[in-house]
């Protein structure tokens, strides 16, 4: 990848948020999660997340997680898309970004 200007990195938006709903997504291409994440002032935003391999919906719920999410809405499959969780990719897994202490929902990352 080629080097960017630190101005687009400036556009770039991640908060945190707290994931609190999860649920299966059998129309996904991939195999997948819809979630509904807590943003605190900026309400509540849905994402797909393809997690299924290393989370289960069960511990998903009240979990944070780092999201951009002035990424625009993006339609997967009949579900609308507000923003993109990041996660690290380990061995074809995906492992959620998430801040190491509890921090306030809407928290911009620095």
């Amino acid at each position: 990848m080629g080097l960017i200007d630190y101005s687009v990195f400036e556009k770039l938006d991640f908060r945190v948020g707290t994931i609190i709903n999860a649920e299966e997504f059998p129309e996904a291409k991939k195999p997948a999660y819809k979630l509904q994440i807590d943003f605190g002032p900026l309400g509540v935003l849905n994402s797909s997340a393809q997690i299924t391999k290393n989370y289960q919906i069960k511990d998903l719920k009240e979990k944070q997680i780092i999201a951009l999410v002035n990424v625009g809405k993006r339609k997967i499959a009949n579900f609308e898309s507000d923003c993109l969780v990041l996660g690290a990719n380990r061995n074809d897994e995906v492992i959620l970004l998430a801040p190491e202490k509890k921090i306030p929902n809407g928290q911009q990352v620095l």
